[in-house]
């Protein structure tokens, strides 16, 4: 009995440090089980990437420019507003040519350019200007011939009406006549030979040819 003491003081002990070692060694599980579970809660995510906001407003599509539409080509003849004179205008690709005739000693011939709207500013010799604007089949406007205006309306010509012109050299004389035929078949005309301004025969409205000192010439369409 007295050796049996020791022995189970020894065995005691024993028991007590196998108890101890067991311990230590599950709590490093737990903790180091613990720590992995810890480190494996935390999840570092990348934040999500953002369009960076443009560095300025983005630029606005340019504005398609109006069409320019041409006026169509087309003669066009017609009288003063007090019925002493006779306008023809004739345009062709954006251009136009008009004369103004009082069938005696007054004329001018005038050209310029007709706009998308149908305006036109025509200009001639010695300041003459002329006025006017296309509103459907017609042209109404103004001639200044310097000293006095001319309101004006020329209607839509149909051929032969419209405007003409000839110039030759008819027995050494330089001929240059101008003439405007109406639609209503009325022909306004001057004839001037070496400068000098008379009323003008009358033309062939078919044909054009017209008949001068004896000398057949031809008195043709006039365009810009």
């Amino acid at each position: 009995m007295k050796r049996s003491g020791p022995l189970f003081t020894l065995l005691a002990g024993l028991l007590l440090a196998l108890f101890m070692l067991s311990l230590n060694v599950t709590s490093g599980t737990r903790s180091t089980s613990t720590g992995s579970e810890s480190s494996g809660d935390v999840v570092s995510a990348s934040p999500t990437p953002t369009a960076s906001p443009p560095s300025g407003k983005p630029s606005p599509s340019p504005s398609p420019s109006p069409s320019k539409t041409a006026v169509p080509n087309a003669d066009y003849a017609g009288r003063t507003d007090d019925d002493s004179s006779a306008v023809a205008v004739t345009l062709r690709d954006g251009k136009a040519v008009a004369y103004f005739c009082d069938g005696k000693d007054q004329e001018s011939w005038l050209k310029g350019d007709v706009e998308a709207d149908g305006s036109m500013r025509l200009t001639g010799r010695n300041g003459n200007v002329l006025t006017g604007e296309l509103k459907g089949k017609r042209i109404r406007g103004t001639v200044d011939m310097g000293q006095r205006d001319y309101g004006f309306t020329a209607d839509k010509a149909v051929k032969p009406s419209g405007l003409y012109r000839a110039t030759a050299t008819v027995r050494g004389a330089e001929v240059d006549g101008g003439w405007i035929v109406l639609p209503s078949g009325r022909q306004v005309g001057i004839l001037n030979r070496a400068g000098k301004p008379s009323p003008a025969p009358r033309i062939d409205p078919e044909t054009g040819v017209v008949t001068v000192d004896g000398q057949k010439l031809t008195a043709k369409p006039v365009t810009p």
